[in-house]
């Protein structure tokens, strides 16, 4: 038996176990059936041929439509992250080598100063290799593109800034997503000894704690600042339904990146707001009974709205983190319940669908009428950290 299938078979025993004690619904296939499937899914990331302007994003099914984008677009260093994860996963070499080939088209980021997500598109990729392989090139594109980011940051707002666009709406927009490029800045500082990079991730995120949450624990999606003086413009939202909704994965990166920034510094208050928040989800009236939210659970048209996989995975990986520190079962089991969802057919896109992804139901951009009910390339991207965590 290799490897694959030994990880398949005890993956699939595992997940079926979950989904009894979790009262998940058993997959509409055999658990042998569906695990087949997946390994069917994960081959065709390894027979997507090798192209530096066409890393695939994003897939509309009724036209059998891939969309390609290049190293600047932010989710560009999934991909190769996806490769260095499956062999992590499976111990397959082939996957390494693909990742091997993938991972260098991120490298012109790490100078990027026009985008503040460096650390999506350089850390997903490089961070996942430097796990696998010790290089120092690794290291010092990573700690090249802290440098770079850092060049975002204004130390009268306290926070790096996010879009560069709509300057007749915004001054200096700082969104919730952010929190997830300053893994890219903690662990530049391991590697360097340089503890600017750190200093900088907790200023942001301690200006995030401030101001980027409800009462209730929801966050919001933009914070607008006034660049003179620091203080707050306006709270405001550009994926959400409204300013005062609740965008999913909003509150997925949030629970992520006060979890991970709990991991470096051990401050209890971003321990605090990642409990609470997460709590906040997964308590939320309007998530549906498998886990995987609508895209907003504040979308008038519930339950007739679009489902999004990638926030449930965002939420799923940064759970088996969080039960790592405080070692509450809820959060296990909320997680392990999402995976035993999407490890399904339901989820698992089919196999008769030739592209370099996983998952199907994915929401990128509601008010844009972009990527909705949809395979996108970051749900996969923490659904194969959500395995390996669980692992």
């Amino acid at each position: 038996m290799n490897k694959v299938s030994f990880f398949s078979l005890i993956l699939g025993f595992a997940l079926l176990a979950t989904a009894c004690k979790s009262g998940v619904n058993s997959p509409t296939k055999n658990t042998g059936t569906v695990e087949n499937l997946l390994n069917t899914r994960y081959k065709m990331l390894l027979d997507y041929p090798v192209d530096s302007m066409s890393m695939p994003r994003s897939m509309t099914i009724k036209t059998d439509l891939i969309k390609k984008v290049p190293s600047r677009d932010w989710t560009s260093g999934f991909f190769a992250g996806n490769l260095w994860q499956l062999y992590r996963l499976t111990g397959n070499a082939e996957y390494k080598k693909q990742a091997e080939k993938w991972t260098p088209f991120s490298k012109k980021e790490s100078v990027n100063r026009n985008s503040h997500d460096v650390g999506f598109k350089v850390y997903c990729s490089y961070g996942e290799a430097l796990k696998v392989e010790n290089k120092q090139e690794y290291k010092d594109v990573i700690i090249k593109g802290a440098e770079t980011l850092c060049t975002r940051f204004d130390a009268k707002v306290g926070a790096i800034r996010s879009w560069d666009f709509n300057k007749e709406i915004w001054d200096y927009p700082v969104i919730i997503d952010n929190m997830m490029n300053l893994e890219l800045l903690f662990e530049a500082s391991k590697l360097s000894g340089n503890k600017k990079y750190q200093d900088i991730a907790i200023k942001h995120a301690n200006t995030t704690l401030k101001n980027q949450f409800r009462e209730d624990n929801s966050c919001y999606h933009v914070i607008d600042y006034d660049p003179k003086t620091g203080a707050v413009r306006k709270k405001t939202t550009l994926q959400g339904y409204n300013d005062d909704s609740v965008w999913a994965r909003g509150q997925g990166w949030a629970v992520y990146g006060f979890t991970m920034s709990y991991r470096y510094t051990k401050d209890p208050a971003y321990l605090k707001q990642a409990e609470a928040t997460a709590q906040f989800f997964i308590n939320n009236k309007n998530l549906p009974e498998d886990g995987i939210p609508y895209w907003d659970f504040k979308d008038p048209s519930i339950p007739n709205s679009a489902r999004d996989v990638s926030a449930a995975t965002v939420m799923a990986s940064a759970l088996y983190e969080l039960y790592g520190y405080t070692k509450n079962k809820t959060y296990l089991a909320f997680a392990d319940k999402v995976i035993a969802s999407l490890h399904s057919d339901k989820y698992i896109l089919d196999p008769k669908v030739n592209a370099p992804f996983i998952l199907d139901h994915s929401t990128g951009n509601w008010p844009k009428h972009d990527e909705i009910d949809e395979p996108i390339i970051y749900a996969d991207y923490y659904f194969l950290e959500a395995l390996l965590r669980k692992k």
